[in-house]
């Protein structure tokens, strides 16, 4: 599988959830952004894994978002992804012009936060976001076959 970038996009209800490390947060009822890397030797693959994680039969929670998809507060709608070897998950993460959740996956980084709510579907602020570090999303279903929960 090719490296890359990728975003995940959530919808969630007002809830709290323990969240590994940074204790229980609180959610508002929207739309949940998390941007995320994949440039390791797996690559994109990363993301079947978060869409397997997310229709309930996948592991324990590994990363910070892992506590969300596992949640029955939270449905994952939609998968954004490019290809790419450069390392553009932080300048996208700046890119993104909504309200980041503080400390939520970006502990391997000096980001503010990987993880950003709207309260409207923000599909073109992050299609737009995409585009201004140079990269043109795919756009994926939200889960893989035989898999919805």
């Amino acid at each position: 599988m090719q490296p890359g970038i990728y975003l995940l996009l959530l919808m969630g209800v007002d809830t709290s959830v323990r969240v590994g490390s940074l204790g229980t947060v609180s959610f508002a009822t929207g739309y949940y952004g998390y941007v995320g890397s994949a440039l390791g030797p797996g690559g994109l693959a990363r993301v079947s894994r978060h869409m397997w994680v997310a229709s309930g039969k996948g592991t324990r929670p590994r990363w910070h978002i892992d506590y969300l998809l596992t949640n029955l507060g939270f449905r994952l709608l939609r998968v954004y992804c490019a290809i790419t070897v450069e390392r553009l998950e932080c300048p996208l993460a700046h890119a993104i012009p909504l309200q980041v959740v503080p400390g939520f996956g970006s502990s391997d980084c000096n980001c503010e936060g990987h993880l950003f709510f709207s309260p409207e579907d923000p599909d073109q602020e992050i299609t737009n976001s995409f585009e201004a570090v140079g990269l043109y999303p795919e756009i994926r279903p939200a889960h893989l076959p035989g898999t919805e929960r």
